[in-house]
């Protein structure tokens, strides 16, 4: 039976170290997520260039299809042409298609791409979050050799187009703990630590279901 854990992180929170260690330790494959830090750049400054034109503001959904678009490598489920995305619905059909393929067949562990929206129901599934203080967070990017200004400006950017992410596509709050089995800290535990605990909770949620 297939097995899939959702990551849901903020910037900084180590999302895709504890991703990447997790999947090697429960040997699933690991699904990176869908709004790199690239796009959500792109998504702050399709805003920001409209605005100070004076223009119409393109919507979220606008922004983020931008994003999709202008970034070099595959960041949906699947390769996506531009004219495949002109509505949040088709993207989001798309979205969660590929999701519960992965579900009933490999299995995974997802970082990002509102996991925890699509499949958070299954028992098979163990949704997880990981956030911390906002200077903590940044601390932990600054202590990887970035520069503070350009980390905060990261932060800025990337938690803002993820948290609209799950909102336009999926209407759910990345913060709402209703959508998750286990909710960590990762700025006060180290990232092993977080790989352990999460691998027990896992093995425990499916050992549980198992038919």
């Amino acid at each position: 039976m297939p097995h899939v854990v959702t990551i849901s992180a903020s910037y900084g929170a180590h999302g895709d170290r504890v991703g990447r260690l997790l999947a090697e330790k429960l040997e699933l494959p690991f699904l990176d997520r869908a709004i790199p830090a690239a796009a959500a750049h792109e998504l702050a400054v399709s805003s920001e260039v409209a605005e100070s034109l004076d223009e119409r503001v393109p919507s979220r959904w606008e922004r983020m299809a931008m994003a999709f678009v202008n970034v070099p490598a595959p960041t949906g489920p699947s390769q996506l042409a531009p004219e495949d995305i002109k509505t949040p619905e088709v993207f989001r059909a798309e979205c969660e298609s590929a999701l519960r393929e992965i579900a009933e067949t490999t299995g995974a562990v997802i970082l990002g791409r509102a996991g925890m929206v699509v499949l958070g129901k299954r028992p098979d599934v163990l949704c997880v979050r990981l956030d911390g203080p906002v200077e903590d967070r940044i601390a932990q990017v600054v202590a990887q050799g970035i520069d503070e200004a350009v980390a905060r400006k990261g932060q800025r950017e990337v938690d803002k187009a993820r948290d609209a992410y799950a909102r336009v596509l999926f209407g759910a709050r990345q913060d709402d703990p209703r959508l998750y089995h286990v909710i960590l800290d990762s700025t006060a535990l180290p990232v092993q630590t977080c790989v352990d605990v999460i691998a027990g909770a896992a093995r425990g949620r499916f050992d549980h279901y198992a038919p």
